[in-house]
């Protein structure tokens, strides 16, 4: 149980840290301007990325299913944040 809650502390911490980035860039330039909605949206999206991987990593027991299943993980966040960063296939998620 504590191996757990450390895990989530750890999620936690890192997508808190990575939030901070776009934070502390507001601070000091006009060319970053996030909302309250666009905070929220990241760190579900980068908790999800997070709870992902360590899912991954605690069920599957072969490498090969680990790396696949991180991978496609990766892959379906880049491609999300870059839909809703510059709408680059023109959805309605993208405000398009």
């Amino acid at each position: 149980m504590a191996l757990q809650i450390n895990r989530i502390k750890k999620i936690l911490l890192g997508t808190i840290i990575l939030l901070l980035i776009p934070f502390v860039a507001m601070q000091f330039t006009n060319e970053v301007n996030w909302t309250a909605l666009d905070f929220i949206v990241a760190g579900i999206l980068l908790m999800g990325v997070g709870f992902g991987i360590d899912f991954a990593l605690r069920k599957f027991k072969t490498s090969k299913y680990r790396v696949a299943i991180i991978i496609g993980i990766i892959l379906t966040f880049l491609l999300i944040w870059l839909e809703l960063a510059v709408g680059v296939f023109g959805s309605p998620l993208a405000g398009s």
